[in-house]
């Protein structure tokens, strides 16, 4: 038996399997195993093997709003991945989670607050107050006029539907994974196995944390209003409640033994009471925001609101640069190569989320003050609604960092072009020595895809410089909007920057953002509707979605979960019916693969082979997550299946690669049996046609190429070493 899984790309069967007419035979929609329909010509595969094939692509994807959910939900899932970058250096990364984990709680704050800023800030406390602001707006007009206490209290609603909301998006799927479940063989839970466990309990503990500091969240502005003009005795009762819910929530988040493992009655009802708290104290909020008769402040905005979001932003960056400083303390234990992001990936992707919140919330502010103003907000006094000075400062930062991110990027395309060509040059000159003058357009051409395929390994120093200046201008940025400082005036002040250009920078900034969230949105329908544009824009979902959510309980749900406990289930049936099966995987499948081949039993693992192409395990993967997938965990998933193990790469892949030895002339080989697994395939076949064809065969990179006779070839060998062990 012959079980191929495909990567990324979200194929149909028909072309995995390579075979016009399929069926399927276990599974449903979302996850199936496929056969060749018997009955046609062709059943079989190499060595005449029993073909099946597993689709999972519509477990990370699926229907066009759950495409569209993962979006609106992107900075959740980059943080939650994260968590899994840490380096695998001292101790068990217990501090790294734990920062992890604050960020994300950080997130949904800020989601809320961002909400409030729009509902509360925005429209209940400016525009409503306005005549002007109202005129023309009957969706708004029915309630302006109306007490300051009412409108909070009515609009207070519209952030309490949207921690609803997200709640619902990042909500574990209806259907129980329990039916997938599967033996695992040894209890021991080691890197990558860690993949196919069931994180539900973690998940409902730490969704209930982050229900509970949401709603703390949206009660702490609303009583901070409340407060401004001489609180009350009840009204700083409950903002000491708010502020206990939002430390205690953090404290949990805080302590791995609270959050993680199995099912533990004390912690789920510690994580319950703790929501519970929060939705109690809304409602006790809200009675004393309508009730409590003293005078409400007479500000252009919220009173409070643009404290809070500034000391938010502060936080964050605090926490990031104590990650940052802990991880680089943590790096160089067994991992001593350099990797893609130099072992700096958790703080660089945490800062990526975080950036990505920050601006998606400082946009959705501003444009919607944008809105209420008609024209852009300025500080100036004809203006009816503006944003608080941490969104603009916010905006403005973003402007600065595309600019950097362009002269990085440029100079580092630049710089690294001629070793790049360098080397492409001599890998061409050894696999065509003898090319003809004709197929001289043809080499230039295989020259070029090789050298933009090795840019992968050169983007970690740019993604690190970006982070730093990202990390610094927003430390510098939540300072002076703490301070009052408003961006225009302190930049011509203190470098003689035009204010006119500070406001290009906000209106350009403020428009970026939008073009990323519509080029978001647009890539999310097409990634759904057309395969062919999925195969390009659904590598983030597919990716994202693939480790389990131990950090943000509203991210997309983990389809590892299902997919992992059921090809293990699946694989275990096939061992039982054929003397062998072979695995297949293809680019992400492989990494699916190899967390599958961890949780086989003994007895399964001495009948199966590994066969990857395309496949990222060692060149992204043990990278980017060298904790969890590093060396020594590749080696282990070789030693279980006996060392049956072939992976094929190409030079023109920017994708995949080898996983132990490059295997090229004047490589140092690898010693023992990880350095027969790696085999490089020439790619193109050659520059010239062949004599059957009047065009060069085709430079084929991270395709799958099902079809290829020399990915064939090896398949047959594999089938062969399992027919005969001793081979």
């Amino acid at each position: 038996m012959e079980l191929r899984v495909h990567g990324v790309s979200g194929v149909g069967p028909g072309e995995v399997l390579d075979r016009p007419h399929v069926q399927q035979v276990a599974g449903d929609r979302s996850g199936g195993f496929y056969r060749p329909r018997p009955g046609y010509p062709d059943t079989r595969g190499p060595g005449g093997v029993v073909l099946e094939a597993y689709r999972w692509s519509e477990l990370a994807s699926g229907t066009a709003t759950r495409t569209l959910s993962l979006v609106f939900l992107l900075p959740f899932m980059l943080s939650n991945v994260a968590i899994w970058m840490h380096p695998a250096g001292r101790g068990s990364g217990a501090g790294v989670k734990v920062l992890c984990r604050l960020l994300a709680l950080s997130l949904t704050l800020l989601y809320v607050l961002s909400v409030v800023g729009v509902a509360l800030d925005l429209i209940a406390w400016e525009c409503m107050a306005s005549a002007r602001c109202l005129a023309g707006r009957n969706w708004v007009s029915w309630l302006g006029g109306r007490p300051v206490e009412l409108r909070l209290a009515v609009l207070a609603l519209v952030p309490v539907a949207a921690i609803g909301l997200v709640w619902l998006l990042g909500a574990r799927p209806g259907r129980s994974y329990a039916a997938f479940r599967a033996p695992t063989g040894e209890p021991e839970v080691i890197n990558l196995s860690l993949v196919g466990r069931d994180a539900l309990p973690m998940v409902r503990r730490l969704r209930a944390v982050h229900v509970a500091a949401a709603f703390a969240m949206l009660d702490l502005t609303l009583l901070a209003a409340r407060a401004a003009t001489g609180p009350s005795a009840v009204t700083i009762a409950l903002l000491t409640l708010a502020a206990a819910v939002l430390v205690a929530c953090a404290v949990m988040v805080g302590a791995p033994a609270l959050v993680e493992g199995g099912a533990n009655l004390a912690t789920d009802r510690a994580a319950s009471a703790l929501r519970a708290a929060g939705c109690g104290l809304t409602v006790l909020t809200l009675g004393v925001v309508v009730l409590d008769p003293t005078p409400w402040p007479r500000t252009d905005g919220l009173p409070g609101y643009d404290e809070i979001v500034a000391w938010v932003f502060v936080m964050q960056t605090a926490v990031l640069a104590a990650l940052g400083l802990l991880v680089l303390r943590q790096r160089g234990g067994r991992e001593r190569r350099p990797t893609l992001l130099r072992g700096m990936g958790a703080p660089a992707i945490a800062a990526g989320a975080v950036g990505l919140a920050v601006v998606f919330s400082a946009d959705l502010v501003y444009r919607m003050a944008y809105f209420l103003n008609r024209r852009p907000p300025a500080q100036r006094p004809g203006d009816l609604a503006a944003p608080p000075l941490a969104y603009k400062w916010a905006i403005f930062v973003f402007f600065l960092v595309v600019m950097v991110a362009a002269v990085v990027g440029g100079a580092q395309t630049l710089l690294s072009g001629p070793a790049r060509r360098r080397a492409a040059a001599a890998i061409v000159a050894g696999d065509f020595p003898a090319a003809p003058p004709q197929a001289a357009d043809r080499v230039r051409r295989v020259r070029k895809v090789i050298a933009r395929a090795r840019f992968t390994e050169r983007l970690g120093p740019a993604a690190i410089a970006l982070t730093a200046s990202a990390s610094t201008l927003g430390l510098a940025a939540s300072a002076l909007a703490l301070a009052g400082r408003p961006p225009a005036p302190l930049m011509e002040h203190l470098f003689g920057v035009p204010s006119e250009f500070v406001n290009f920078g906000l209106t350009t900034g403020s428009y970026l953002i939008v073009g990323i969230v519509a080029a978001l949105v647009i890539g999310g329908l097409f990634a759904y509707r057309t395969p062919e544009f999925r195969r390009y824009v659904g590598v983030l979902w597919d990716l994202g979605t693939f480790w389990p959510r131990t950090a943000h309980p509203f991210a997309p749900p983990c389809y590892a979960e299902r997919a992992v406990p059921e090809l293990t289930k699946r694989i275990c049936y096939l061992a039982d019916h054929y003397r062998g099966v072979l695995l297949t995987g293809h680019s992400h499948g492989s990494v699916l693969l190899a967390a599958t081949v961890l949780q086989l039993p003994p007895q399964v693992r001495q009948r199966i082979a590994l066969l990857t192409y395309g496949s990222p395990l060692n060149r992204l993967y043990a990278q980017l997550f060298p904790a969890f997938l590093g060396e020594d965990m590749l080696r282990e998933v070789g030693d279980r299946i006996g060392w049956r193990w072939v992976n094929l790469w190409r030079d023109t892949d920017p994708i995949g690669g080898w996983v132990f030895a490059p295997n090229r002339p004047g490589e140092r080989p690898v010693a023992g049996p990880a350095g027969s697994v790696d085999r490089r395939l020439r790619d193109p076949e050659d520059v010239v046609p062949p004599a059957s064809d009047s065009v060069p065969p085709p430079i084929k990179g991270h395709w799958p190429c099902e079809s290829d006779e020399r990915i064939a070839a090896a398949a047959c060998e594999l089938v062969d070493r399992l027919r005969d062990p001793r081979r």
